[in-house]
């Protein structure tokens, strides 16, 4: 097992992309679906390699990387929300995942 599987934070934004990317993007207009995917992916990617990195500047630099991504994730779900592309439900759910991964990935070292 890699170190960054031990990570919370990755685990759940690794559980939020599974979860939309695949199946709740399907009705998206592809601009907004395919910047969801990407900026997702980079959540994901950018702990993982962070948690890889051995300089504490080197760590903070990709950890920053996964938190703005994080935030411009959420934003998206604010426009397709806006749009009627997803219930309060999901928009919720989702929105309050990505806090916690941003909290999460803000107290790493």
């Amino acid at each position: 097992m890699f170190y960054h599987h031990r990570l919370k934070c990755y685990t759940l934004a690794l559980e939020i992309t599974a979860k939309t990317v695949p199946t709740l993007v399907r009705k998206w207009p592809s601009y907004l679906s395919d910047q969801f995917n990407r900026a997702m992916t980079s959540v994901v990617l950018n702990i993982s390699e962070g948690n890889g990195r051995t300089s504490p500047k080197d760590r903070r630099r990709f950890f920053n990387i996964a938190t703005a991504s994080a935030k411009e994730s959420a934003s998206i779900l604010d426009i397709v929300y806006s749009f009627n592309l997803i219930s309060l439900e999901s928009y919720n759910e989702l929105q309050t995942g990505l806090l916690q991964v941003v909290k999460m990935v803000s107290r790493l070292p």
